[in-house]
């Protein structure tokens, strides 16, 4: 993955970050992306797409890279943001942002996905990043970490729905409690019309 990214960087002159999001599929809860800047010297074997990885590993990746990262940031969009634009565009907002606020600014841009947004510096779109570049599943470990953590603590005020485990995904126990105690405001409404249609309900059921 290290070599993957050597690529890029030219007689190590080159800035090079790295940008992932994560929570595009969920039913509830905001898309984080986040972007890294990882010294040319830095390699770590364990780092790789974050969903390839278990909780307690993203967790100690997540301080490993925080800790030897040149730069870091991450953005968080919310739900009602994703309803408005939709989560393409959120995504690509959100990585972009996440770009923008990085203390050092990079040369060149490697993105996850076959989706690009404009930039003053060179953006590579990379598909299947995540598991390609070690920059790109840096940032994906971030993003993961900061929106699990999000869902969690947003499960203590929403106990219905089973975040701490789904984190919000389309699981068949998130989807039952819906359709039994409505839907809440941390629920994106673009992405629940289908199951509520499938349920013969012809309108949304909230709780708050």
């Amino acid at each position: 993955m290290k070599n993957f990214d050597d690529k890029y960087r030219a007689n190590n002159k080159v800035i090079l970050a790295g940008t992932d999001e994560a929570g595009r599929g969920p039913l509830a809860g905001p898309v984080v992306a986040a972007a890294v800047i990882l010294p040319n010297i830095f390699y770590d074997e364990r780092i790789n797409d974050s969903k390839k990885l278990s909780a307690h590993l993203r967790e100690e990746l997540f301080g490993v890279i925080r800790k030897n990262a040149l730069a870091y940031t991450y953005t968080i969009i919310s739900q009602s943001k994703i309803d408005k634009i939709n989560i393409l565009k959120a995504s690509l907002l959100a990585m972009k942002r996440s770009v923008e606020k990085l203390k050092i600014q990079p040369d060149i841009i490697l993105i996850d996905g076959y989706k690009s947004f404009t930039y003053d510096a060179e953006v590579i779109p990379i598909v299947k990043g995540d598991s390609k570049s070690l920059s790109i599943a840096s940032a994906s470990i971030i993003a993961k970490v900061v929106r699990d953590r999000i869902m969690i603590k947003l499960a203590n005020e929403y106990p219905y729905y089973g975040w701490e485990t789904n984190k919000g995904y389309p699981t068949k126990e998130h989807i039952e409690a819906v359709l039994k105690f409505g839907a809440c405001k941390i629920h994106r409404k673009t992405f629940l019309t289908k199951i509520f249609e499938r349920s013969n309900q012809t309108e949304f059921s909230f709780i708050d």
